[in-house]
């Protein structure tokens, strides 16, 4: 530690870092990467660098985000070769004394790692605990017999366009209501460019309801895909739900939503814990060996 010097980052040490770094460890890893940056005041973060004899060997970055106003993302990376030093505590130690800083006055952390990687051991030994796990799902084709829907009182499929009023407001809806652990503030604004435009990859929508829509129907559940041309990959799809149903028609809307998107082809969705409706129904499919988790879980933890 003696050799050992920090400053705030500065252009041209993503280069540097990257010699030293080599490829991301983990998905998390490689996604925060793209946080390290100079300290910025719109939005709010800041990141510092550690030097070995002038040699860039560690960068952490602690940061605000509009969305998810409750707490500020922390992230920290230290070369293979130098840790166990103490250099990640001491750059912790110095982010948190920015964060104390931060205009909104939030000092809580978070934090997303991979369970069992570098990352999750030293979170946990920074004291920050599990509020959230992701996983990715992929669902085989058939995995759900198909609904008959359109049928007289019954449920009906529409197609939607990603850019309509009444999509983007159930989107806002499910999205905070899913997000009661880390209170979201998610607006239709916000919506359609995160979700739900071009530019975020969204290439099409379908809602189901609960009645054509001339008869009042209301969406129950919608299903956003990621992929725009069809191949023999699983299609990226966001698959949400009315959380105004109650837990029993929101699991029968995403089970009958989810049986027409795989009646053919496969499809892979990202999914919280926080997502009851959806869980409920691909855990007995994880059960039964028709889904399956892909690549390493992810989990939220925060100080």
């Amino acid at each position: 530690m003696a050799e050992l010097t920090f400053r705030d980052w500065r252009d041209g040490d993503d280069l540097a870092l990257l010699q030293i770094w080599g490829d991301p460890e983990t998905g998390p890893a490689g996604q925060f990467r793209s946080v390290l940056r100079p300290p910025s005041d719109g939005p709010w973060s800041r990141c510092i660098v550690a030097e070995d004899q002038g040699i860039p060997v560690a960068a952490g970055a602690v940061y605000e985000t509009s969305l998810h106003p409750e707490r500020l993302w922390l992230y920290v990376e230290v070369a293979k070769d130098h840790r166990r030093a103490g250099i990640g505590t001491a750059l912790l130690e110095r982010l948190k004394a920015e964060a104390e800083h931060s205009p909104s006055g939030i000092t809580r952390l978070r934090a997303k790692v991979e369970p069992g990687s570098s990352g999750a051991a030293f979170a946990a030994a920074a004291g920050l605990r599990p509020i959230q796990r992701s996983r990715v799902v992929v669902v085989q084709p058939g995995a759900l017999p198909a609904p008959r829907l359109g049928e007289e009182g019954g449920p009906v499929l529409d197609e939607a366009a990603t850019g309509s009023v009444e999509l983007t407001q159930a989107v806002v809806q499910f999205y905070n209501a899913v997000h009661g652990w880390d209170r979201s503030e998610m607006t239709v604004g916000r919506a359609q460019q995160m979700l739900l435009a071009e530019s975020a990859g969204a290439s099409g929508a379908v809602v189901l309801r609960d009645a054509p829509k001339e008869q009042g129907g209301r969406i129950g559940a919608f299903a956003i895909s990621y992929t725009h041309s069809r191949t023999d990959a699983p299609s990226d799809v966001l698959l949400g739900y009315n959380p105004a149903l109650g837990d029993a028609a929101a699991r029968e809307a995403v089970a009958q939503l989810l049986a027409m998107l795989v009646h053919q082809y496969p499809v892979q969705l990202e999914v919280d814990d926080a997502m009851t409706a959806v869980t409920a129904v691909l855990e007995p499919l994880l059960a039964a060996g028709t889904a399956s988790v892909a690549g390493a879980e992810t989990v939220i933890l925060s100080s």
